[in-house]
């Protein structure tokens, strides 16, 4: 047992690096989405965050969004704290029969417009949940979904690149919901 420990504090950590995206293209992107938030709302956007039964890994996702590297606020986005603040519901995993009546709430609480969209593979049906007498489905099944990110987890410039899509979308069609 000894030997294991004292080649833990020895040795290095036998891990990768992360993928370092490229900053000039995440300032890009996040330039492009502040410049799509204040073209189509005028103001910045509120966003709502609401676990429905994730595993929380799309959670630790999103939250990186606010970390220094990511710097979401920079961009004029910001998370709040009561869906009366939101634009935007961000839905993680699948929804469970308990809180299929809290997200309903939650959505009807929110003032027009607001946009809903379904973060990662198991809002958007239930994912390895699918099936499970606990689940009510995916977002779609509870709520009316405009936009859909992929990823198990989605990255966090993933979300960034979706948020800009809703955006730019909802600008040049129909308003938001």
């Amino acid at each position: 047992m000894l030997r294991f420990l004292l080649d833990g504090l020895i040795r290095a950590p036998m891990t990768e690096p992360a993928p370092e995206p490229g900053q000039a293209a995440r300032d890009e992107l996040g330039a492009a989405l502040a410049r799509a938030v204040r073209t189509r709302l005028g103001r910045s956007l509120s966003i709502r965050a609401v676990d429905a039964g994730s595993c929380n890994g799309c959670e630790l996702e999103i939250h990186a969004l606010s970390n220094p590297f990511y710097d979401l606020e920079r961009f004029g986005l910001h998370f709040v704290a009561s869906p009366r603040h939101a634009d935007v519901l961000l839905v993680t995993g699948p929804v469970t029969r308990n809180m299929a009546e809290a997200l309903r709430r939650t959505f009807d609480a929110t003032p027009a417009p607001k946009w809903v969209i379904a973060v990662g593979e198991c809002a958007k049906d239930g994912g390895c949940f699918a099936g499970s007498y606990a689940i009510a489905g995916g977002v779609a099944a509870v709520l009316p979904v405009d936009l859909h990110i992929p990823g198990c987890p989605p990255a966090p410039l993933a979300l960034l690149d979706g948020l800009l899509a809703l955006v730019e979308r909802q600008g040049a069609g129909s308003g938001p919901g």
